[in-house]
């Protein structure tokens, strides 16, 4: 009888998507019932599976207590360069570990995040990487039960036990404000991201403590909350310009605010830095391509995702190692988006 050139041990999810023509995406809906998956092409993947073996293959995999070599990343959305880094560097540590990645977007909705780390925890994923999780607590605790590997990438306000690597989000808060003390601006902006994040929570306590250190009031009418997308960022900076006594210089909670910000700014027929200065957060690819090139506070996204990564994989080794968490640096970088304050003759 003739046989496939492969072995079915070494059939991954990949191959069955190559075979049927479709992503792997669609496979791995497939093989979790998905109603909307169309009958023509479910049929094309359960053909594809039942001929290369790989459902058989995983369920003895199960059985002898073996590995998918597939990890699961869960991410709010795809649509910034936050996440594309944060992506590159878990790429790059899952090649060199020879794992396949298995992606999906909740678009911050609870119930596709919990339904998708449901469905990942099956059988489909050997572990779990989660970017800015929006409710975790509901399952966290059943994989923590049942020794499931995770690792959380950018979420704060969660307990000691989380397996969990972030950057310093109140230090990069507190050194953007206080650069823009030091540069002699007093009234400064303040764009929030969206307020049940923790890393929102440490931005906007640094940019407080900066201001108390730097003897300057809380003006609660300087702070605005955003959502981490560009339109936020602009509607935002409309009501900081429209003030009585508009800021000087705005500091947004992400880059995408941030060019949002730009915007406003050019709209009221105001330059930069001239008239406004902006200062970022992230460092996103497109920071510096922006004009003016934008001050900004670094976060080492892709270095977030590789130490995530290797954590994530010492722990599907071994799920019963101490869960840590570790917060890596960020540093200020000035581009030509920030000056020092002139004051004007009048």
């Amino acid at each position: 009888m003739a046989r496939t050139s492969r072995s079915s041990g070494n059939v991954t999810i990949i191959d069955v998507a190559q075979a049927a023509g479709v992503s792997y995406a669609t496979v791995s809906r497939v093989l979790n019932n998905d109603p909307h998956v169309k009958p023509d092409t479910r049929d094309r993947v359960i053909r594809s599976v039942t001929r290369l073996g790989y459902t058989v293959n995983q369920q003895a995999r199960t059985l002898a207590g073996g590995r998918s070599h597939v990890v699961g990343l869960l991410v709010p959305d795809l649509g910034t360069g936050y996440i594309g880094e944060i992506i590159r560097g878990i790429d790059e540590e899952l090649s060199t570990a020879q794992y396949d990645l298995m992606l999906y977007t909740t678009h911050r909705r609870r119930t596709k995040e919990s339904i998708y780390v449901s469905s990942l925890t099956q059988g489909l994923a050997d572990g779990l990487l989660l970017v800015l999780p929006r409710d975790p607590a509901e399952y966290l605790t059943s994989l923590r039960q049942r020794h499931f590997p995770y690792v959380l990438i950018d979420h704060q306000g969660i307990s000691e036990v989380e397996s969990a690597v972030g950057a310093a989000n109140w230090q990069g808060g507190y050194d953007a404000t206080k650069y823009l003390i030091e540069l002699g601006h007093r009234r400064i902006g303040f764009i929030t991201g969206t307020m049940d994040l923790g890393c929102s929570r440490d931005r906007l306590e640094g940019y407080q403590a900066a201001l108390r250190d730097g003897g300057l009031p809380i003006d609660p009418t300087l702070v605005q909350e955003g959502d981490y997308w560009q339109p936020s960022g602009f509607a935002a900076a409309q009501i900081l310009l429209a003030l009585p006594e508009p800021p000087t210089a705005i500091f947004a909670s992400n880059d995408v605010m941030a060019f949002g910000v730009m915007e406003a700014v050019r709209d009221r027929g105001l330059r930069i830095p001239e008239d406004m200065s902006i200062v970022g957060f992230d460092n996103i690819p497109q920071a510096e391509h922006v004009s003016p090139q934008l001050t900004t506070i670094e976060q080492p996204l892709a270095d977030m995702g590789r130490e995530a990564t290797r954590r994530l994989l010492a722990l599907i080794k071994e799920p019963r190692l101490p869960l840590t968490r570790s917060e890596l640096p960020t540093k200020l970088v000035v581009r030509a988006s920030s000056r020092a304050l002139t004051k004007k003759a009048g």
